[in-house]
């Protein structure tokens, strides 16, 4: 990823101003996806419970209860118009579905292409912040999901927009901005928890500091992904390769991290290579995925076919019509996420 600012880890820095139209040209025309920022416990595993009901629903964010939102966004993107504002997901919802070419997967070829990007990340310069700054975060995202407006269900697309976030290294103060779910100067994500205790970080809502906590040898640190994430999602394999892209896109890990999650990643039965994916930000790549069973959509991680730099997530329904009366065709994006900037800032609302 070789991005700005000056950190080799990061993903290229968008230009600003609005959001251009982005098309993905060889596509044909045309998940719901709760950010997560600071889950607690007992929340998380209400999260990982409602997953089990319904497989789109992969991600959250639980805010503060004095910041608590209603309605939740709907993200993921390929064909695009800028969008913005402060309404609900649901009234932003218009425009083409997003489709893809559904990619071609080796089934023997994610071990080996998971070693050289593993080598590839463990090579980049670790992250450096100094006391009192804030890990920001910028991606692009969009997505599909199903509306219904009284017996009427229907597929809608929510626009491709910037996401903003600031989080302190200790995850106890932080910052969000993002069209559809905060106003123009976005929301607090510090505060207790609903005991009135600071939130304690894990592997689903991780702080920067907690990151270096965790084992980096592969076999440990995939030991510990499965023994906390036991009986959640659609089992323990997708759970715990959903569990590492989620620790890739919403995180920030050191190289030595990055490196053994991938190396983790390619110990999990069912993970497969594809051979061309396309991120939010238009930026095409190969991809390295995993097939929900119960579902029939494929997780797929994108990077740089020349740098191997991880460029974001999307997910793909590939088996199957998903969702409610079978509206989501093979084809279908859910969500897709492009990771822009990973940089340590000076304060909230401060750009690198």
């Amino acid at each position: 990823m070789n991005p700005y600012p000056n950190q080799p880890r990061t993903a290229n820095r968008h230009e600003t101003g609005d959001l251009p139209a982005i098309e993905e040209h060889d596509l044909p025309q045309g998940r719901h996806q709760f950010h997560k920022e600071r889950l607690m416990s007992q929340i998380h595993d209400d999260r990982r419970a409602t997953a089990r009901r319904n497989p789109f629903l992969r991600k959250a964010i639980l805010l503060p209860a004095a910041a608590a939102l209603a309605g939740a966004l709907a993200v993921g993107v390929l064909v695009f118009t800028p969008g913005g504002g402060t309404q609900g997901p649901d009234d932003r919802a218009t425009g083409p579905v997003l489709t893809t070419r559904i990619g071609t997967v080796d089934a023997h070829g994610a071990p080996r292409l998971l070693d050289r990007i593993s080598l590839a990340a463990a090579e980049a310069d670790a992250p450096q912040g100094r006391a009192g700054q804030y890990v920001y975060i910028e991606t692009r995202s969009a997505g599909t999901h199903i509306r219904t407006d009284g017996d009427v269900s229907s597929l809608v697309t929510v626009p491709l927009h910037t996401r903003q976030s600031w989080k302190s290294p200790d995850g106890l103060k932080g910052w969000l901005i993002e069209p559809g779910t905060t106003g123009p100067e976005g929301i607090t994500l510090g505060g207790p928890d609903e005991t009135g205790n600071a939130p304690k970080p894990h592997l689903g809502a991780p702080s920067h500091d907690y990151l270096a906590t965790l084992p980096t040898d592969p076999d440990a640190l995939l030991r510990k992904i499965y023994e906390e994430t036991e009986g959640q999602g659609n089992g323990k394999d997708q759970q715990a390769f959903t569990t590492i892209g989620d620790l890739l896109v919403e995180s920030w890990p050191s190289p030595r991290l990055t490196a053994a999650l991938y190396r983790a990643a390619g110990k999990i039965p069912g993970v497969v290579t594809v051979d061309s994916a396309t991120d939010a930000a238009g930026r095409k790549g190969v991809a390295v995925a995993r097939l929900d069973e119960h579902s029939g959509t494929r997780t797929e991680w994108i990077f740089d076919n020349k740098t191997l730099t991880f460029l974001g997530e999307r997910t793909v329904q590939v088996r199957g019509n998903g969702g409610e009366g079978g509206l989501i065709k093979p084809g279908t994006v859910l969500f897709t996420h492009a990771v822009m900037v990973r940089a340590f800032v000076d304060d909230i609302k401060v750009k690198p």
